[in-house]
């Protein structure tokens, strides 16, 4: 699409930079669970990057730069309890949002939050983890 004028293709850009979706880094093992997610937070208007796997929660989010990480608990080698610590340690990154999510419903109460900005019992019911990222984005923090 042409503009005749510069002022409207000025205003084009701006009005698209205030309109920019945030961007959501999952890390959930299980793909199905990933899968739903990614296409909820998508179909929200949320940019999402999903793995089933990360090495180090620090070079993930380096690379995803993320405005909110939501961590599966159970994860294959470090559990996401840890990655939440060494990312909440880490200066870069300490004040991105972190949601854990479990299966196991007495989690926080039994293992603490690990320093999480959110909890999510699954299986999850769609308006509260939508609730919960939208809190979390905009510097609320609960446990559901």
């Amino acid at each position: 699409m042409r503009y005749s004028n510069y002022r409207n293709r000025v205003y084009l850009c701006i009005a698209n930079y205030n309109f920019m979706s945030k961007k959501i880094l999952i890390v959930e093992d299980d793909y199905d669970i990933r899968c739903v997610l990614t296409d909820l937070l998508s179909d929200e208007g949320y940019e999402v990057v999903g793995l089933g796997y990360t090495a180090s929660i620090v070079e993930s989010v380096r690379e995803a730069r993320p405005d909110l990480v939501i961590l599966d608990f159970l994860l294959p080698g470090v559990n996401g309890g840890e990655h939440c610590l060494e990312l909440k340690a880490h200066p870069e990154f300490a004040n991105v949002p972190v949601i854990l999510m479990s299966g196991f419903p007495r989690f926080p109460e039994s293992f603490g939050g690990f320093g999480s900005d959110g909890f999510v019992e699954k299986p999850f019911d769609i308006n509260s983890i939508l609730r919960l990222v939208e809190a979390c984005l905009n510097g609320r923090h609960e446990l559901i």
